[in-house]
């Protein structure tokens, strides 16, 4: 029985099937780039992403019924206005955080430790950020919506999580993947 996956083991041609997987890769080989394949979106995938985006802009648009949700926001008094701005704020933070781990560091090299120490301590900030605003936010409209707002806050969450990918920011670099032998 050969070693196929043992990395010291190179075939020598002889059988084509394993020879393909099983050399290591020349300089020249190890620099070609492959365009990455974007799986296709499914029919329910879609529906799931139509469903929250829709029920977000029902949210918005019918606030209380009687006003919508950014006139509501604006200028209704029930809302405790010292929470609703710290946690604005600390969503705000949170969006911040996610774009420079996202955008900025893209940047740097694929094995720089620099890169990975970064996006690991920043997990930790985001769940600790997350968390906080959700907190505030529902104890700053919990005068409005009452055991709705948990939900609606949900809903809206989950309608920016499906919207994000498809907003632009910054330039479009292409992804490259690059041919390995391990």
């Amino acid at each position: 029985m050969r070693l196929r996956f043992n990395q010291a083991y190179n075939s020598s041609g002889e059988d084509l099937e394993d020879d393909a997987c099983s050399r290591t890769p020349t300089a020249a080989a190890a620099e070609v780039s492959l365009p990455v394949v974007r799986r296709a979106r499914t029919w329910p995938e879609l529906a799931e992403n139509l469903v929250w985006v829709l029920s977000a802009v029902f949210i918005i648009y019918f606030g209380d019924w009687e006003v919508n949700m950014i006139s509501l926001l604006w200028a209704d008094a029930r809302i405790r206005r010292a929470a609703l701005h710290l946690g604005l704020a600390s969503a705000i933070l949170n969006v911040g955080v996610v774009v420079y781990t996202t955008y900025f560091l893209s940047s740097c090299p694929p094995k720089s430790s620099e890169k990975s120490e970064v996006l690991s301590s920043a997990a930790p900030l985001l769940i600790v950020l997350g968390f906080i605003s959700f907190c505030l936010l529902s104890y700053a409209l919990w005068p409005i919506w009452n055991v709705l707002t948990i939900p609606l806050l949900f809903t809206l969450f989950m309608a920016s999580i499906v919207v994000s990918p498809y907003l632009l920011i910054g330039p479009l670099r292409p992804q490259t993947v690059v041919v390995r032998a391990d």
